[in-house]
């Protein structure tokens, strides 16, 4: 069923991240197909495009976090504000530290890194996700923030299954294909059930828009890195 096709009794009582995921199939298909995921599991990726996505990755990175811990404050119970916290915990420990091991192992002039701004579609994807999570209601704030985790596991575990020759690339794709990132990719996809099944259908729909706007700022941050999108004056 389409996005846009609501209304029916199936919608109703579907789980809402079936309807996510099928409202973004042609979105996801294009992230499993762009030359940055398929460079990266063949190992040819140019080095200069994965140390762009590394830094500005970092700088998404924290901004997700910043969402993350907004949503926890507008929780509807304990539970639930303190699973947010500790994945905004999480993004910031672990995830900021696989990139500075990676960072460390690519020659670059301190410039690369240190003084590299955020780039505009890291701008743009990042502002969207705090606005949303700011001033939308609680479903359309998480289903803003469901493509970043199920995307990732996606990506992780299809370049697992082919290993990339890389052996950078290889740990990039382990950590998004291991057990502990898909245990907080299911929790997710169970709050956004657990709060989106029971609404109505408008609510879904919006929700569902949300999630399909940031499945399309997934693409265009894989494509800005593939290609070293920066500010063009």
């Amino acid at each position: 069923m389409s996005a846009g096709s609501g209304g029916s009794t199936d919608t109703a009582v579907a789980p809402l991240t079936a309807r996510l995921r099928a409202a973004a199939g042609v979105t996801l298909s294009a992230i499993r197909n762009h030359p940055f995921i398929v460079e990266l599991g063949d190992g040819s990726l140019d080095r200069a495009a994965f140390r762009f996505y590394v830094v500005q990755d970092g700088h998404y990175l924290r901004e997700f976090s910043r969402a993350l811990t907004i949503l926890a404050d507008r929780a509807p119970s304990r539970a639930v504000a303190t699973l947010l916290a500790e994945h905004a915990a999480t993004t910031v420990t672990v995830e900021q530290s696989l990139h500075a091991t990676l960072l460390a192992e690519m020659p670059s002039r301190p410039a690369d890194v240190a003084d590299a701004s955020v780039a505009p579609v890291t701008l743009a994807y990042t502002s969207y996700l705090i606005a949303t999570c700011a001033t939308g209601t609680l479903l359309e704030g998480v289903a803003s923030m469901l493509p970043c985790y199920w995307i990732y596991c996606d990506v992780g575990r299809e370049l697992r299954a082919h290993s990339s020759p890389d052996p950078l690339y290889s740990r990039w794709i382990d950590t998004y294909a291991g057990e502990e990132f898909e245990q907080a990719v299911t929790q997710m996809l169970e709050l956004t059930d657990s709060i989106g099944t029971p609404r109505g259908d408008a609510e879904r729909q919006s929700a569902t828009d949300r999630f399909v706007t940031s499945a399309r700022y997934e693409w265009m941050f894989w494509d800005a890195a593939y290609r070293q999108l920066g500010w063009p004056v």
